[in-house]
This record gives C-alpha cells, structure tokens and sequence, in this order.
C-alpha cells in the first residue's frame, strides 16, 4: 500500500530506540523526510544509521541534539526545524515505584517529559500545519493511560493526560485537514523493558524470558497477546495514522495493546 506520504517531514521525539525507532524506520520507508531529536549524540548517530540500513529507500534522516524534555530543548529544535508535516510525540519514561515513595519531583520530572515536551511541540507546529491544511500530529501514549497501573501510578497519570491534551487538540482542526490522534501500545520491547520487568519480577535475576511470562501472568494477566510487542508492530499503525489515507480519524484513541484492555469502547 502506497501510503502518500513520500517528501512529507516527519518530526519523532524518543527516536532513538524502540517504538520511535522504528516510527522513523517506518516513515523513512515509505519516503518521508526523517527528524529525530534527543539529548545523546552517539545515541542519534546510531539511530540515524540505523535508519538509512533499514530502509528500503535512501533515508534523509537528520538529527538534532535536544532535551526535549525542557524548555530549552524544545527551543533548540523549534529554531533548527522549520514548518513539519508530521510531529509524533514519542518521548516519555516510566518505572516502578511505590505510591508512597514518590516525591512531588518525581511526579513534576515524569510530567515534563511525558506531558509537556508534546504539548510544547504541538504548540509551535500545530498552527503552520493549520496554514498549511495539512498536518498530523501522534501522541504516542499507553494503555497505562485508560487502565492505571498501581506500580506506576505517576506514569498512568502522564499517559491520561495525552489523551486528554490530545482530543482537545484535534478540536482545534475542525474543518480542516490536520488530524491529531493518540495511539495506545501496550507492553512493547525497549530499551528498558528489561530492567523494569527485572525490578518487579520475584527472581532476584531472571531471564528475559522468565521475567516476561511472570509479568503477564501476575500484572497483565487480560493480555490476549501474552507476549511483548514488537515496535514495529506499532510503527505500522502510526504510519497508517500519519499518511492522508487516514483523513478520517481524528481525535481518536487507537489501541493497540494486545487485547490487554477489556473494555470494547
């Protein structure tokens, strides 16, 4: 499927491994201009080569050393990236802790990143794709974020709060050919999918794959998929939801959590 969206400039925050990795993997693929943005630049080379490897066509990947998980480094790429026809917020941390142990640090650090690193992205670039009629916008957010996990309560609150900054967002598109929309990934492999499943797991040094199986059986247990999702099973959808062939989802929350969620609504 030709998913037109060959020249378009993509913008992924969080682009450097997992779901964002193969994002820009993905849009690179089907021929759009790449812009990945992080705080590590031996990080960004490696995700930079990775992408024109993986890439079927020759890739135009650019980088931009950013914190975007600060005012400043959202500076710093607003002024290095002109208008953009796709901005997809990817960025975000989470991990384990216990309600009672987190600090109002804790809570401010995760919803500067999670949180505000989107909303300030969206709100340079959301007003050139309205000048433009043309534009889509992706909050990468969780299933965390309709289902809050008690082992991570601060992190299931960020991940609301997408949503909600999200579908008001795609309010402001009324009549026009911008979409703003979220996608909800369930557990997927990362990064740092290993440590976190290592902290909660009741072997003091278990193998992935034990600690993948423990993690499903005792906290995702309404899983259908029963396994970790691979990144490029969410690129393909976040692809589909930044091409003009989507023209009529806006202001939706798609999931794609693996069946975890019972709800059909």
């Amino acid at each position: 499927m030709n998913l037109q969206i060959d020249g378009k400039k993509a913008l992924i925050s969080g682009a450097t491994s997992g779901i964002g990795l193969a994002i820009a993997t993905t849009l690179a693929d089907e021929g759009a201009a790449v812009i990945i943005a992080g705080r590590n630049k031996e990080k960004l080379e490696r995700a930079r080569q990775s992408v024109q490897s993986s890439s079927g066509k020759k890739a135009e990947v650019v980088t931009v050393t950013a914190d975007l998980g600060t005012v400043e480094g959202v500076e710093t790429v607003i002024s290095s990236v002109s208008d953009i026809d796709i901005l997809v917020n990817n960025l975000g941390i989470y991990e384990a802790k216990s309600f009672f142990e987190l600090q109002d640090c804790d809570w401010m650090q995760i919803f500067e990143i999670n949180v505000m690193s989107g909303v300030r992205l969206a709100r340079h670039y959301l007003r050139g794709m309205l000048e433009h009629n043309f534009g889509r916008i992706i909050f990468i957010s969780s299933e965390s974020g309709i289902m809050t996990p008690p082992e991570m309560i601060h992190y299931g609150l960020t991940k609301s709060a997408q949503l909600a900054v999200a579908r008001g967002l795609a309010e402001l598109t009324k009549g026009t050919k911008v979409t703003v929309n979220s996608i909800l990934p369930g557990p997927t492999m990362s990064e740092g999918i290993v440590d976190f499943l290592g902290s909660i797991s009741s072997k003091a040094e278990p193998s992935l794959a034990e600690a993948e199986k423990e993690f499903f059986e005792k906290h995702r247990s309404s899983s259908l998929l029963q396994r970790l999702i691979d990144p490029r099973e969410i690129a393909n959808l976040a692809a589909f939801i930044a091409s003009p062939l989507s023209s009529a989802t806006n202001g939706a929350a798609l999931r794609a959590e693996g069946g975890l969620v019972r709800t059909i609504y």
